[in-house]
């Protein structure tokens, strides 16, 4: 109904950066509120960031807090995630979702995309 596509995810070594994106209809992207999940082994799904319909709220999760940077293209209807000074803990799956209201739970996320793997060696 929602579909989300993301790409940019990747092998990376730490202190490196990556950039991914998640790509959405144009109904989608200015209507919902967009968010970054990420889920390691062993490990609960964490709120990565999340970026308000119109652009302009933002919200990150504490461990990324002056890494990461989510932002939207509006000619390409595509959330960014930008992911600098990258950390080995960062290795993940990344995905993207999106709701009709933000919010830093997973269980509240109506659309999720696939996931992209991200790796960050030592």
């Amino acid at each position: 109904q929602v579909p989300l596509v993301e790409s940019g995810g990747g092998l990376v070594q730490a202190g490196g950066s990556l950039r991914l994106s998640c790509a959405a209809s144009r109904r989608t992207f200015t209507t919902y509120h967009m968010g970054w999940f990420r889920q390691a082994p062993g490990k609960e799904r964490e709120f990565v960031a999340a970026i308000s319909s119109g652009g302009g709220i933002t919200q990150y999760g504490d461990s990324v807090k002056g890494r990461f940077t989510i932002s939207k293209d509006y000619a390409k209807n595509t959330v960014h995630l930008q992911m600098n000074s990258l950390k080995p803990e960062d290795t993940a799956i990344y995905y993207c979702a999106a709701n009709t209201y933000m919010s830093v739970y997973s269980s509240q996320y109506s659309y999720w995309g696939q996931g992209t793997q991200v790796t960050v060696s030592s």
